[in-house]
């Protein structure tokens, strides 16, 4: 149970140290050529293996080290295996290199794990380990994937400065201890923590092309820095505050330089979140976000949902389409939501995406297609959001979004309702187009003009007719005002002077003034009708200029 000294020494073949039980180990700079088994081993006090070169395959599975143990510097060759390893003291693999597979799966790690710098050059794994002090991977490069999957961070956690090329998964990984900051960890292709558990506030700054969260649960705050990342939120459990925000500018490591994003060079750095069905939106906040492709059926508290910064959505198809083939038409341009891009896209019913809309990933099965109540709650929750948030202009977009999905909803809207939003899409865009309205108005007004021209006014202004008696001096006179008339033929009707005259009716009628005018009593009620009209028009084109300038 002594020091067993074995610096600088060279195995060329088999070295075997299965079952051997040492008080101290020292194989500082030993070469192990050949194999290196030390299965079950055990020992009592310190063991170094500080740069000592592993050239085949290093086996330390179900070994027990009582006290530190000390690998920094180390290279391994091939695989090296240490499943099942307890680490009573601490184990140092600073600087350390992995050129095969690393295997530490079921790994016990009682006192502080430094992987600090160390570079794994094919699979990492960590899986169900436990690391119950400081886990320290700060700078380290993982040249594959990096599996944690189900492992337990009961201490302090670092990543600063992590590189992982393939994916690095965390999913089902419980974190007890509170996290100032995981990360700044920049991955190549996933980023998957779902399932995971966050049971004390944590900041996460990564850089990935996906970030899975799907089924995480938050037990205390958390802000989620992101760069590049696509992130799925689905059914995660968020019982406190939770921020995702996406960051402009590059991470800085603890070295205050910036974080090395060249494996992900060529892609976009914006942040799109695609799906928060199932979460409860009251708790989640989503800060420059893109929502373009984002599902928000299945969304608890909606409503409560908050929006911070630049948060983009979908936009209607730009430019001319033609509807049958027949009628050209013009999408007004608006934000979205994807489930109505979805919904339209399967109402096409062609394979592909028609004029602009985008299917999703299930079309054309309509069975998975969202329903019309479904998008029309979503556009009326958004339009509170915003609302709240004192955005008018963006809580139109989702008003009107709402009323698109009711007036095409056959089953759950009444004909006659539909009707009125009918007539309301048509005439105002349910009161937010002004254009539309101003349009519909000079409509209205040159139609009335032309009637009052043609039957409303009449060919002479009728002159006061005075009947008179006289008896016994005392005069008594009665005036009557006889009947406007009006004659002639159509052709006759069509002049500058009539036109005048019925522009001048007109006008009045928009502002509810009467206009004095003698007209026939079709006249008298074409002006009464544009008095009721027109003023609505002139109303609905107001609203809608408002709602667009109001802040």
């Amino acid at each position: 149970m002594g020091i067993a000294a074995f610096d600088e020494a060279t195995f060329a073949g088999t070295a075997r140290f299965d079952n051997v039980t040492f008080g101290q180990a020292r194989f500082r700079l030993a070469t192990f050529t050949g194999h290196a088994g030390f299965s079950r081993a055990a020992s009592a006090g310190i063991v170094g293996f500080g740069e000592a070169t592993f050239s085949s395959t290093a086996f330390f599975g179900g070994a027990t080290f009582g006290g530190d143990a000390w690998f920094g510097g180390a290279a391994f060759g091939g695989h090296a295996w240490f499943g099942g390893v307890t680490f009573t003291g601490n184990a140092g693999f600073g600087e350390a290199m992995f050129r095969g597979t690393a295997g530490f799966g079921r790994t016990m790690f009682t006192g502080a794990a430094g992987f600090t710098r160390t570079t794994f050059t094919g699979h990492a794994g960590f899986g169900e380990a436990t690391f119950t002090g400081p886990a320290e991977f700060g700078d380290a490069r993982f040249a594959g994937d990096a599996g944690f999957a189900r492992t337990t961070f009961t201490g302090p956690t670092c990543f600063g400065g992590a590189a992982v090329a393939g994916t690095a998964t965390f999913s089902g990984a419980i974190f007890l201890a509170n996290v100032p900051l995981l990360g700044p960890l920049v991955c190549g292709e996933t980023v998957d923590v779902s399932g995971a558990l966050f049971e004390a506030p944590v900041t996460m700054e990564v850089a990935a092309q996906h970030l899975s969260c799907a089924r995480t649960r938050w037990k205390s705050t958390a802000t989620l820095r992101l760069r590049y990342a696509t992130v799925d939120l689905t059914d995660a459990v968020l019982s406190s505050p939770v921020a995702v925000t996406a960051m402009p500018a590059p991470f800085s490591t603890t070295a205050g330089k910036a974080s090395d994003e060249g494996m992900l060079c060529g892609h976009d750095p914006d942040v799109r979140v695609v799906s928060i069905r199932g979460v409860d939106a009251a708790h989640l906040v989503l800060a420059g976000t893109d929502l373009s492709a984002c599902l928000f059926v299945g969304t608890f508290h909606l409503d409560q949902l908050r929006l911070e910064g630049r948060c983009t959505f979908a936009r209607t198809p730009s430019g001319i389409h033609w509807r049958h083939k027949i009628w050209p038409c013009r999408w007004a341009r608006r934000r979205t939501v994807a489930e109505e891009h979805h919904w339209r896209a399967l109402m096409a019913g062609n394979p592909a995406p028609p004029r602009g809309w985008q299917s999703s990933p299930h079309h054309p099965d309509p069975g998975l297609a969202p329903g019309l109540d479904d998008v029309a709650a979503i556009y009326r929750q958004l339009r509170k959001t915003f609302e709240d948030g004192k955005n008018e202009p963006g809580a139109a977009d989702f008003y009107y979004g709402e009323m698109e999905m009711r007036r095409h909803n056959r089953a759950g809207t009444p004909a006659g309702e539909r009707g009125l939003l009918w007539a309301y899409w048509l005439i105002s865009g349910y009161g937010l187009r002004a254009s539309r309205a101003l349009a519909c108005l000079g409509v209205a007004m040159a139609v009335t003009v032309l009637t009052l021209v043609l039957w409303g006014l009449p060919t002479n202004a009728p002159m006061p007719h005075s009947v008179g008696s006289l008896t016994g001096g005392t005069i008594a006179l009665t005036t009557e005002s006889p009947d406007p008339v009006l004659t002639g033929p159509m052709y006759q009707r069509l002049t500058a002077q009539r036109a005048e005259s019925a522009a001048r009716v007109v006008v009045n009628s928009v502002v509810f003034r009467s206009s004095g005018q003698y007209l026939t009593t079709t006249g008298t009620f074409i002006e009464m009708a544009s008095r009721i009209l027109e003023p609505v028009l002139l109303a609905l084109a107001v609203l809608a200029v408002r709602s667009r300038v109001k802040r």
